[in-house]
């Protein structure tokens, strides 16, 4: 493997600054043999220039040459081989299995938008015949389509080095959506950002595509300089709240303001209804435990709140999932800022009035132990939401409350977060429906007897929800629906049928579904 540490810029590598940083492997914190420059803003912006370029010519192409570029993506990624996964478990510290399996899921993903394109229900094609004879005014023909919004800021995640990075999900839906990519290598795993975003030049050289397509920059200091760049049309982030505030500030701040889809932060609450810890507390507290401590408890869907009913059996499921946390081996984290953070986190929590630490949350040979709290109700209550400051790491929180009434006024009070999961029996079905329905407002997935961790890509999934979780509850970041963050629709009006785009001309020549006076048909006019 070539590893040069240079950017990604039309085409080229380049390296223009003297400052450099390297990779680091994830379990030791002993720097690896991989060098890295750090983007100049004369790089950032010849990057977003290349980008802009490249727009005019890509949003021309039709659907089935992106598809098939999206497909040769996910060929180039499934040919990587064990050199690669043995990279990516170096610096992410995730082990063999997870790698394999993440990297299936990045192909997977272009294969997704590939299907989506074909299908061409994105474009949204409505087409309102001419009314000419209609009175008191006749109506002319008035034809809508979606078109990418341009050049997208893609920021590589830390927690996801290949699915939600280089060549993840942001990406697959801003290429399938006509937008070239300029992605921000996360710098936790650079070496691996490097190796994706060779996939992606050599799809775009198979393809024959424009280069300035697809760049990448390295550096901790230039995404303020990105976001800023005019040529951007949009962001895409996954991260921290902090952070993903910032990037929304900066974005609302530009002389042309830009949409800022940021996924930022989720404790995803959990409420187990009596019927449910009577009948299988173990099995719940088991699968509960397993969810908040999977890859370390680094997935933005981990259970980080559990909230049940006071009394016996609650009791008892505590000391179940305590027991459960305390069989989990500490683990390596993704870096050892992520480390730090978690510790810090553990910190915070224990100096609450009300919550005491029932196993875990020690440093053990730098791997974070997992951990598990009882607090005090009172606290949900609390303006400042101490219990919903996400701890990224393998830790949740137990809260009992006295009863329906106390958990029907908490409910509205809670940050928005990317799911909730409810567990119940059968006879308490009746019961659940106020509870969906305080859920469905704060959340963007409501999961039944089931645990948040895992999202499945597909055409029904939705990875978003209010406030604080995303800053746009009207996004999904998983799921075909993720196209929907870089379109935007425009209307023709009076135009003749020579000069319609395809989607929009009276013989439909890519045979679509569209909404014609009404009605949806695949039929020409």
């Amino acid at each position: 493997m070539n590893i040069t540490g240079k950017q990604f810029i039309g085409g080229q590598r380049l390296a223009q600054s003297e400052v450099t940083f390297h990779s680091v492997d994830a379990a030791t914190g002993n720097a690896l043999p991989y060098t890295f420059f750090e983007a100049t803003k004369v790089e950032v912006q010849q990057a977003v220039d290349a980008a802009a370029a490249a727009f005019s010519h890509y949003r021309q192409t039709g659907i089935e040459e992106r598809a098939v570029f999206l497909e040769t993506i996910a060929e180039e990624l499934d040919l990587l081989n064990d050199d690669f996964i043995q990279v990516v478990m170096q610096e992410s510290g995730l082990p063999e299995a997870r790698i394999r399996g993440e990297r299936q899921r990045t192909s997977n993903q272009m294969r997704l938008f590939a299907k989506v394109l074909r299908r061409g229900d994105f474009l949204g094609a409505r087409i309102d015949t001419a009314l000419p004879e209609r009175q008191p005014l006749p109506r002319p023909d008035i034809r809508q389509y979606r078109i990418g919004l341009g050049p997208v800021a893609v920021f590589g995640a830390s927690n996801f080095p290949l699915a939600f990075s280089v060549a993840g999900g942001d990406t697959a839906s801003a290429l399938a959506a006509g937008c070239p990519v300029v992605v921000k290598a996360h710098p936790g795993h650079p070496a691996t950002s490097e190796l994706a975003a060779g996939v992606i030049v050599r799809a775009i050289r198979r393809c024959n595509l424009h280069e300035g397509l697809f760049g990448m920059l390295f550096g901790n200091m230039i995404g303020a300089d990105l976001v800023k760049a005019p040529g951007i049309k949009a962001v895409a982030f996954t991260g921290s709240l902090q952070a993903g505030r910032a990037l929304c500030e900066l974005a609302a701040q530009r002389p042309e303001p830009i949409p800022v889809f940021a996924e930022m932060s989720s404790i995803n609450p959990v409420i187990l209804l009596p019927g449910a810890l009577q009948q299988r507390s173990g099995l719940i507290a088991a699968g509960l435990a397993a969810s908040a401590t999977l890859g370390s408890g680094q997935f933005c869907t981990k259970p980080g709140l559990v909230i049940g009913f006071k009394g016996e059996a609650f009791d008892h499921f505590c000391g179940q999932l305590a027991e459960a946390f305390g069989e989990k081996a500490p683990a390596v984290m993704l870096n050892r800022d992520i480390l730090k953070n978690y510790d810090d986190g553990i910190d915070r929590l224990l100096r609450l009035p009300g919550v005491k630490r029932l196993n875990g949350g020690t440093l053990l040979e730098n791997r974070a132990a997992p951990a598990v709290f009882l607090a005090d109700s009172s606290l949900l209550c609390d303006q400042s939401h101490p219990l919903e400051s996400e701890v990224f790491g393998p830790a949740t929180v137990l809260v009992a409350v006295s009863d329906r009434q106390e958990l029907m006024e908490l409910l509205p009070r809670l940050h928005g977060h990317l799911t909730a999961s409810l567990f119940a029996e059968q006879n308490e079905l009746g019961d659940c429906l106020p509870l969906i329905e305080a859920l469905e407002t704060r959340v963007g997935r409501i999961i039944f007897n089931d645990y948040p961790t895992g999202v499945e890509v597909c055409d029904a999934m939705v990875h978003g929800g209010p406030y604080p979780a995303t800053s746009d509850s009207r996004t999904t970041s998983v799921g075909s629906l993720a196209i929907d963050r870089f379109l935007r629709p425009v209307c023709y009006q009076g135009y003749p049928d020579d000069l319609l785009p395809a989607p929009l001309k009276n013989a439909n020549p890519q045979g679509l579904l569209r909404l014609i006076n009404g009605e949806f048909t695949n039929a020409a006019i």
